[in-house]
């Protein structure tokens, strides 16, 4: 396993709410940083995009993340819903983009397959393990959770790929 600790930024994005987490993480222990939701209000998407854009560069500033994992977009049952959505994630990235962090995408199934061990799992489920490998006292924020398993499922998904590698 690696022993370089690397500083993650998770994003669960969203055009209501945006969540995101911050973690130290080696590829065998993590530790919680920061979480926490955007919330976006009513204003029409332009402000709500541009808000996204902002908070994003704010955290990146205040906790300084060497990389970003975001959960990808997923074709629910409307169209228009996925492309808002589509649009806050593209705000969200281009934040991190622009601060010079690397980005790594994550479906929503493998995310939870790598927090959970169920690719199905649902939100109650994703949010105690996280609250457990984080060593949490309680349950974070639906959307905060789900970020921060964004940034968990990058640490266990990096440090596999670094061990396959070392054993080459």
């Amino acid at each position: 396993m690696s022993k370089t600790r690397l500083r993650i930024l998770g994003i669960d994005p969203g055009s209501r709410v945006t969540g995101f987490g911050v973690i130290d993480s080696d590829g065998r222990d993590s530790r919680h940083i920061a979480s926490g939701c955007i919330r976006l209000g009513k204003d029409g998407l332009p402000a709500r995009l541009g808000r996204v854009y902002a908070e994003i560069v704010d955290v990146v500033a205040e906790y300084k993340p060497e990389l970003l994992a975001v959960e990808q977009v997923f074709m629910a049952r409307n169209a228009a819903a996925a492309l808002t959505l589509g649009q806050a994630r593209g705000a969200a990235i281009a934040a991190c983009v622009q601060a010079g962090l690397t980005v790594h995408e994550y479906a929503p199934r493998a995310i939870k397959l790598a927090v959970v061990g169920n690719g199905g799992a649902d939100k109650k489920q994703v949010q105690h393990m996280v609250r457990i490998l984080l060593g949490l006292n309680q349950n974070p924020a639906a959307d905060a959770a789900d970020a921060l398993a964004v940034a968990l499922c990058h640490s266990h998904t990096n440090s596999t790929h670094l061990l396959i590698r070392s054993r080459r």
